[in-house]
This record gives C-alpha cells, structure tokens and sequence, in this order.
C-alpha cells in the first residue's frame, strides 16, 4: 500500500496542538505520566481529509471522529509490519489496538476530534448563510434524495440479513446466465446484445425449457416467502410481510362498531314517530266520530 503523503508544515503543527495535552513539565513523575499517555507506535500525520473541513467551493466535509483517526495514524505501521495481510485484517488489528487503550491514551485523539468538530460546525454555518434560496433548496432536495437512498440501502441490508427469498427470475435470465460466459462480444453490453439476439432466435421448444425452468422458480418463491412471512410474524416483524399479507388492523373494527349501534336509536325514533301519529291519528278519529253521533 502506497505511504501517505507529506502535509504542509500548517498541518503539522496543527496535528501538534492535538498533542498539547501532553506536555510535560521536567519533573520526573510528569514525565513518567506523559510517556504513559502516548501511543506506543509511532505518529504519523493524518491526511488533509482529517484535519481541515474547508474545501474550495464546496461544503465543508465531516472530520473524522477519533477512533479514524487513530486508524489512519496507525495504518501505515500495521501495514509495514505486515504486507501479506488484507485491508480489512488491517483494520481488525487496528480496532483491536484501539479497544485495549486506555481513556488517557484515546483522549488526544477524541479532543483533537472535538476540536475539528467545533471548527466544522463555524465553517457549516459560514457556507449556509452565503447560499442564495435557490442553492439552498437545491442542496436541501439532494440531501433529501440521498437520505432517501441510504434509508433503501440500509433497508435492503437488513432483509438480506432476515434472510428475506430472492425473487423469482425471468426465463431470459435463467437462459442468460447459463451462456453468458459463452456468449459473443468482449465488453458486457456487447455480450448483452448478443444474447438477447440469440433469445429472439431460440426455437420455441428450446425456449419452453427456460420458461418452464421460470415457473418452477415462481413457485420456489411463493413457498419460501410464505414460510419466511411466518417466521416474521413470529418475531414481531409483520412491518415486513407483503401487503396483502398483513393483518388487518383492529382499530378499524372498533370504528365500525359505534355505526351499528348509532343505527338503533335512529330506527327507534322512527318507530317512536310513527306511533305518535297513529295515536294522535286514532284521537282525531275517535273526536270526529263522538261530534257526527252527537
């Protein structure tokens, strides 16, 4: 892996006031307490990224917090120590060396972080305030939109974790993955091209196998989502069943049900009106015959 770049001498004794906190007075027992509180590998200056928040023209960008910080001073020692690893094995030690330090060791990386945040939080307010409106909306829709794709993002992880079925595949799918590694052209939309023409020209009983191949993968899938569904509803995670799956909410029984009973009293008053007037009816009648025998 390529070394890390040289910064400025700015940068340099910027990243030396991080350490500020561990001057030392000549007292031997001061001295003791700061070679306690250093990092025993040795430090190597953090990227630019890291330690300004203003770029030219843009927003500033987010420093990093204090455990990045502590892996991209320690990388490229890790890496020195040991070439044949891979990045990720990398960061695993690192993560593991900043798990047994101590909170007197990680704390000049987490004040140097507080510090860059404070500076990031003016630098913000500074880029807000000499936005126009129109730039403002702009950048609040993008920042809309890219929330709305982390939120898919991290909505897809999480069903992949779930262990939510894949979804059914097209008889063109099946019949391309089988020749794709055969199929013509260098570049994938070349290979691409080509097999759909070589689709078009399949004869119809060579192309009933994949369509058949579609439906019994239709039915693969009807059965694991079926069975996955329940499994959800065990968990308390019914958020997640297909639409027409979930269950029906008991709210909108207990709606209905004041209805029914409004409807008694109304039909009760009319009974209530109609015998009223049959009686006064009845009276009138019985006046008017009293008064003719009379």
């Amino acid at each position: 892996m390529a070394p890390f770049s040289v910064v400025s001498a700015g940068v340099v004794g910027l990243l030396a006031k991080s350490f500020s906190v561990l001057s030392c007075s000549s007292s031997s027992s001061s001295l003791a307490r700061c070679t306690a509180v250093l990092p025993v590998l040795p430090v190597y200056l953090l990227p630019s990224r890291g330690l300004t928040t203003q770029t030219g023209g843009g927003p500033p960008k987010r420093p990093l917090n204090g455990y990045m910080r502590y892996v991209m001073q320690q990388q490229p020692t890790v890496v020195r120590q040991h070439p044949e690893i891979r990045l990720n094995e990398v960061v695993s030690k690192i993560a593991q060396q900043w798990r047994t330090l101590s909170a007197e060791q990680k704390r000049p990386f987490e004040e140097e972080f507080q510090r860059a945040r404070d500076q990031f939080k003016v630098d913000f307010q500074r880029y807000q305030d000499q936005l126009s409106p129109a730039e403002a909306e702009q950048q609040a829709a993008e920042k809309k939109l890219k929330m709305a794709k982390r939120k898919e993002i991290r909505r897809k992880r999480e069903l992949s974790i779930l262990g939510k079925p894949k979804r059914p595949r097209s008889s063109f799918n099946i019949y391309m993955s089988e020749h794709f590694m055969e199929a013509r052209g260098l570049t994938m939309p070349a290979k691409l091209m080509s097999l759909m023409d070589d689709w078009r020209n399949l004869l119809s009983h060579k192309k009933r196998v994949y369509t058949q191949l579609a439906e019994d993968d239709k039915i693969r899938y009807k059965n694991e989502m079926s069975s996955w569904e329940e499994h959800m509803v065990e968990i308390g995670r019914e958020d997640l069943l297909r639409r027409q799956n979930m269950p029906k909410k008991k709210s909108s029984q207990k709606k209905m049900a004041p209805k029914k009973d409004e409807a008694k009293p109304k039909a009760n008053a009319g009974k209530k009106k109609k015998m009223a007037t049959a009686t006064a009816t009845g009276k009138t009648t019985a006046g008017s015959m009293k008064s003719k025998w009379e």
